[in-house]
């Protein structure tokens, strides 16, 4: 593979990373404005629970792509 295929490689998958991470932001947000509105969200405890971790997890993963989104770039700008 050549450097610019590497290139072009590289930006495409940060694209990805970039639209997935800004999905999972979107997803979190919504379901911590759920909670705290409470007019739509579940009333049971478990349902709260349940809702919280899965913001939690999608935070997490967030993480984890905002790490590979700023190796991409590192790479890009080593270039």
């Amino acid at each position: 593979m050549t450097a610019d295929q590497q290139e072009v490689s590289l930006r495409a998958e940060l694209r990805l990373v970039e639209e997935e991470l800004a999905e999972l932001r979107r997803a979190a947000a919504e379901i911590r404005k759920q909670i705290g509105e409470r007019s739509e969200a579940p009333t049971d405890s478990a349902e709260i629970s349940a809702l919280i971790t899965t913001a939690e997890e999608q935070e997490a993963l967030a993480k984890i792509l905002e790490a590979r989104r700023d190796e991409l770039k590192e790479r890009l700008g080593a270039r």
